[in-house]
């Protein structure tokens, strides 16, 4: 399944809609940690096989999707689970650590 681009038209019918988990990385071109992350990401979001749905938003293009969910640093990686953020974490992260984000 590939990663889906959120914007404030598509995020609460892809995330709150969702009856998976939903992976949401809030990232921007510049940033260097976001650049490292991002193939992880993406590589999640080639592997899912339809259990969770894996998002990414670019806070330069959506500030008010950063802003509603409080995004101050970047990446952001927030899991949500039946419309409700249940996880988030800031910084790089290891593919293991951000599976099991998704898997708790």
């Amino acid at each position: 399944m590939a990663v889906t681009s959120l914007n404030t038209k598509n995020f609460d019918t892809t995330v709150s809609g969702s009856d998976k988990p939903v992976l949401v990385d809030f990232w921007a071109s510049w940033c260097g940690p976001c650049r490292m992350v991002s193939p992880i990401v993406d590589e999640i979001g080639n592997e899912s096989d339809g259990r969770y749905k894996v998002c990414k938003v670019n806070v330069d293009e959506e500030p008010d999707l950063a802003a509603r969910f409080s995004v101050m640093s970047i990446p952001t990686l927030m899991v949500f689970k039946n419309g409700a953020a249940v996880s988030t974490t800031v910084g790089v992260r290891s593919k293991q650590d951000i599976l099991r984000m998704l898997e708790e």
